[in-house]
């Protein structure tokens, strides 16, 4: 079974933070800590739909990155989100053609055939009425990134667990729990 490679490797520390990314993550750093929180993330993302980004994203992000587990990210950490959150943000512009702000069930799937997954017309439809609770049938950008740090998540617990690379693992229910837990919030 092959799995879709993350889009970008881990982060390493030794890499030079670039300059945009420096401003950035002073921007977003308001108490000057050196770490940045969901809530100060939340306060620098816009959705697109004249809002921010939900609570539940920005967490997400955060903690795709956060390895002390500590509810905040470094400059380094901060650089990985921030590629991730580009991409993401390239793909779902280039399915988002009439510039809404939001995607429909056949660009999602389309968009995530791109990142590398192949999943059913059924488990897209899942997905868009699992993201939007107001039914419009579409997405916003940070549903989107929702979608894309959970799956994200899941691949990744799911390929450990997946010693064959065969796309079928068992799993003990606390097992279950803990990776269901770990990767929503």
């Amino acid at each position: 079974m092959a799995y879709p490679n993350s889009m970008f490797g881990a982060t390493n520390p030794e890499t030079q933070v670039s300059p945009e990314v420096q401003q950035w993550f002073a921007a977003v750093d308001r108490d000057n800590s050196g770490k940045i929180t969901a809530i100060e993330l939340q306060s620098a993302l816009a959705n697109g739909q004249g809002g921010t980004f939900s609570d539940t994203a920005c967490r997400l992000m955060i903690g795709m990155f956060d390895k002390e587990k500590n509810g905040t990210i470094d400059l380094y950490e901060f650089q990985a989100l921030y590629n991730y959150i580009n991409a993401w943000l390239g793909v779902f512009r280039s399915f988002d053609h009439d510039n809404s702000g939001s995607i429909q069930e056949n660009e999602l799937s389309a968009a995530l055939t791109q990142m590398g997954y192949r999943l059913s017309p059924e488990f897209i439809s899942f997905l868009i009425k699992k993201s939007d609770p107001k039914g419009h049938s579409s997405i916003t950008v940070d549903q989107f990134i929702v979608l894309c740090v959970q799956i994200q998540k899941f691949t990744d617990a799911f390929r450990v667990r997946d010693t064959e690379q065969e796309g079928v693992i068992n799993i003990g229910f606390e097992d279950f729990l803990g990776v269901a837990l770990d990767c929503t919030v």
